[in-house]
């Protein structure tokens, strides 16, 4: 394997001012930090950058489009957070604000991704000039504009030419491949290597790239946020060392400890081929993957072009930040994930009577348990992922394959940490839809389906100790082809789910004693 290079050094021009009304209005609170705003806080890169801005003394306001994804966050009382779109009305959400970060994206989302990621972006930037927001900061992507671009990064690019468009001061950072737990890139390396052996690759596994560690990314956007002699502009940033993507297997398999991998290249293997052999193999959805595969396509290499000012040079090489990515995962510290957005196949799907006919299907079991409800809830909330679903985990498995086969995210994914649940949390193809302590958890199915599928437990308390425990399979079918899926798997239901329910109360009654 050919070891990675290390970029030119690109010199840069002496720092000039860039926050203009930011500016005046932080000289006016010297006692404060800036007041930030955060789109995207739920998400891999938002839900790391907040932390870091309130270390360092930042006021932040997330804004989100579900409030109660952001009710677990550590930070979460520290932070004040406002309902909204970034396509919508956000007076409320932009008022006062010094600087906004811009981390909101659709790709993949419907045949016209590209063009409401624009409008969006356009939304924004108009309403942040009328509310005299003193700069955007905006997280890009790398690649060369007069090359001929995947989709994904045209996007990207357009998407800071809209931002940029209003007059609001602009700082865009473009970066390539991100390392990091939970990232979409590393998850699908990871899962490529750990997965097979043998991989039929096609030719853009020799495009070279400048992977960035998720660490460095947020410490340049935190510089970007809190530097007011940063000046306005397009900044290209990535880490120390330039690889091919056959070198970055081969870098994570070295580390991993694995085995030798066969790397065999078919040059016809097409991006669409490509996307559902990942979508199989990794947690990433085939309709994402399309468009990271495509992207893999182009050359994402940190340019010697003059950039506007200096950012603070990043130190981490790829194979460190490989390292601390697996060991991360290895120890179930994964604070964000790429599997947190409202992404399509992860975001829940809305239920709307008339197309289901108003019929709901449902699957109801009952049961009880002497030990308390708080006891039975802890067990709840440690379903799925490496533990599993208790009986009938073959079957499980098997639907996962089955789903990953037709392009949904399977059983893979897993979860985030093994005791704890939130709303927004992602539990194997479910996504916790309600959580309420002691007393309810509320499960939306993320397979694909002819329709809209619920798991949920309701526990109460028996007089003189113990819980009911009330096991709730819910489904409301898309026409005849939802129907049909019920038929066709209700007979496995009469294994799974009572297997389910009474393996949940025997853990329960085990601890507890």
């Amino acid at each position: 394997m050919a070891k990675p290079t290390s970029p030119p050094s690109v010199p840069h021009p002496p720092l000039t001012p860039g926050l203009g009304s930011a500016h005046s209005r932080l000289a006016s609170e010297p006692e404060q930090g800036p007041r930030v705003l955060v789109t995207g806080a739920s998400g891999y890169v938002g839900g790391r950058l907040v932390p870091a801005l309130l270390a360092e003394g930042a006021r932040v306001r997330c804004l989100a489009r579900t409030p109660a994804k952001l009710e677990n966050a550590p930070w979460r009382e520290r932070t004040e957070v406002v309902a909204g779109e970034v396509g919508g009305e956000l007076g409320a959400a932009l008022e006062g604000v010094d600087v906004a970060v811009y981390l909101v994206h659709s790709i993949g989302q419907g045949r016209d991704w590209c063009e409401r990621e624009r409008a969006d972006a356009r939304n924004f930037s108009r309403r942040a000039a009328e509310a005299g927001v003193g700069r955007i900061v905006y997280l890009g992507g790398l690649g060369d504009d007069g090359a001929t671009l995947s989709t994904h990064l045209r996007s990207r690019h357009a998407v800071g030419a809209e931002l940029a468009a209003s007059g609001v001061a602009v700082v865009e950072l473009r970066a390539g491949m991100i390392i990091g737990s939970g990232s979409a890139s590393f998850e699908m390396l990871r899962y490529l290597v750990e997965v097979l052996p043998v991989m039929v690759t096609p030719a853009w596994i020799a495009t070279r790239t400048q992977p960035i560690a998720i660490s460095e990314v947020i410490g340049l956007l935190v510089h970007a946020v809190l530097c007011e002699e940063l000046a306005p502009g397009t900044y290209e940033v990535g880490g120390p060392d330039v690889a091919t993507y056959a070198e970055l297997m081969e870098i994570y398999r070295r580390v991993a400890g694995l085995g030798r991998r066969r790397v065999l290249r078919l040059p016809l293997l097409t991006p669409g081929l490509s996307a559902h052999w990942v979508g199989l193999v990794t947690p990433v959805p085939a309709s994402l993957a399309r468009e990271l595969v495509e992207s893999l396509v182009n050359e994402v290499v940190v340019g010697a072009s003059d950039q506007p000012g200096c950012l603070p040079s990043t130190r981490i090489g790829v194979e460190e930040a490989i390292r601390r990515s697996l060991a991360a995962t290895r120890r179930g510290e994964v604070p964000t994930s790429f599997v947190d957005a409202d992404f399509g196949e992860f975001a829940p799907s809305p239920t709307d009577p008339t197309w289901s006919g108003g019929t709901v299907l449902t699957d109801v079991r009952r049961s009880t348990c002497r030990c308390d409800p708080d006891r039975v809830f802890e067990v709840l909330c440690s379903l799925g992922g490496d533990r599993g679903w208790y009986g009938g985990q073959f079957l499980w498995e098997v639907r996962g394959v089955l789903d990953q086969l037709v392009g949904g995210p399977g059983l893979r994914r897993g979860r985030r940490n093994p005791s704890k649940l939130g709303v927004g949390d992602p539990v194997d193809f479910w996504r916790v839809e309600e959580v309420v302590a002691g007393r309810r958890l509320r499960l939306h199915a993320e397979m694909l389906l002819p329709g809209d599928a619920w798991l949920e437990w309701d526990l109460e308390p028996l007089e003189g100790g113990g819980t009911e425990v009330a096991q709730t399979a819910e489904y409301r079918p898309k026409g005849l082809a939802g129907r049909l899926y019920w038929l066709g798997v209700a007979p496995f239901h009469r294994f799974v789910f009572p297997s389910l329910l009474a393996g949940i109360i025997a853990d329960a009654e085990s601890a507890g004693s």
